[in-house]
């Protein structure tokens, strides 16, 4: 960065967001918010699910090749020394930022916050840390107090913090952390909150109430993702950012793989065929399948019909306490490996989902893992394909028609 002349200090507001889970969400709503306030916005997310350019939108559109690659090899000739996969994507990101104007810079932390690539912005406009719990233990773990503290190396001096409701483990961390640095933090539940009342979603700040739209993206959750979002648009004190552009950012915001249903390409065809429903969810950590299988619950309440799980997930997740999850559900399991040298073998995951009380079989991949869940028997069921975001970005890459754009 110092090499190409400091790109993160000649960018637009920048919006930095940290957290365990919801990151992308909130990232995706903020994106919307600006849109539909005639704002251009950057945003750096990741992971990526089919193709690399997903990370990187600039002005609102993802990076075209050929503008990417002359980025790559002028960071290239920049760079002096080793530079990770991670560390090089966000120098790419910013430098492509800091050369296209644009009124808003959503920023994703890849990995903890003190530490990660992104963190380099001596005054963000805004920070963010969503939700915070236990996954990448082997890198920001184990204990959650060290993990808040991570996320919590984002907050600047002066600068105001949007913090979502957390473990009271976690938020004396992160107040302890933003008294230390001279950061002021806005706490969900504290200074401002947010629900989902008659269909919309209500948002009370200190000084009045939003009465907005129920969030594009479906799930309990999205109620305070959506709701962080809000509060986090309203901290940038942008006149254009009133409560007509939130309202359809949120109703309009999204964000692949995020209870997504599937109804094109060949597996959303086969569901179809079947009668059956398909879904999509990136969810890899405890906390994660605790809001998935919220969000089912709901889905079960209004259409009761048998649950099939088909679960990908990388070797180093904790697994167990993902599936654990849906043990009241009580869903059928099929368990399937992917495309990726550190993916866990679906014969263990099967075991373990049997060790929670589940039926549980494995399938060589997830085509092979669906046509298992249509040919059971009784009612179409709803299948849901789940334990990862690179798990979740195989599936999508058999249907083109569903890739972000």
């Amino acid at each position: 960065m110092e090499a190409l002349g400091r790109p993160q200090d000649r960018l637009p507001p920048v919006v930095h967001v940290a957290g365990t889970n919801g990151k992308g969400s909130v990232c995706a709503y903020l994106r919307a918010i600006a849109e539909a306030a005639g704002l251009k916005a950057h945003v750096l997310t990741s992971p990526h699910l089919v193709r690399f350019a997903e990370r990187i939108r600039i002005a609102g559109r993802l990076v075209e090749e050929e503008h990417l690659l002359s980025l790559i090899e002028r960071v290239e000739a920049a760079n002096a020394e080793a530079i990770g996969f991670f560390e090089i994507t966000t120098v790419i990101a910013l430098l492509a930022f800091a050369e296209t104007q644009a009124d808003l810079a959503v920023i994703e932390v890849g990995l903890g916050g003190r530490y990660d690539a992104t963190n380099v912005f001596e005054a963000p406009a805004v920070s963010v840390i969503t939700p915070v719990g236990y996954d990448h233990l082997e890198m920001l773990g184990p204990e959650l107090s060290k993990i808040a503290w991570e996320k919590a190396g984002i907050l600047k001096k002066g600068r105001p913090a949007i913090v979502a409701r957390q473990a009271e483990e976690a938020m004396a961390v992160i107040e302890a952390e933003a008294e230390k640095v001279g950061a002021s933090l806005i706490v969900m539940g504290r200074d401002f909150d947010a629900w989902e009342e008659r269909g919309r979603l209500l948002v009370q700040m200190a000084d009045r109430i939003l009465d907005l739209p129920r969030p594009a993206l479906p799930g309990p959750h999205q109620i305070d993702n959506a709701g962080l979002a809000t509060a986090a648009a309203l901290a940038l004190q942008n006149p254009r950012l009133d409560e007509d552009a939130i309202g359809g950012g949120i109703a309009a915001a999204d964000w692949p793989a995020r209870f997504q249903r599937l109804t094109k390409g060949p597996l959303g065809e086969a569901a179809k065929a079947r009668g059956a429903t398909l879904w999509l969810d990136g969810g890899h950590n405890p906390h994660a399948g605790q809001a998935v299988a919220a969000t089912l619950r709901h889905l079960l309440a209004r259409d009761p019909r048998p649950l099939v799980l088909i679960v990908g997930m990388l070797d180093r997740k904790d697994a167990g306490g993902f599936l654990a999850s849906f043990a009241a559900l009580a869903p059928y399991v099929i368990a399937t490996g992917f495309d990726a040298p550190n993916a866990a073998a679906p014969e263990g995951l099967a075991a373990l989902a049997r060790s929670h009380g589940l039926e549980a079989e494995t399938a060589a991949d997830v085509s092979a893992a669906l046509a298992a869940a249509l040919a059971r028997q009784g009612p179409p069921p709803h299948v849901l394909v789940c334990g990862g975001l690179h798990f979740a970005g195989e599936a999508l890459a058999l249907s083109p028609e569903t890739w972000p754009s």
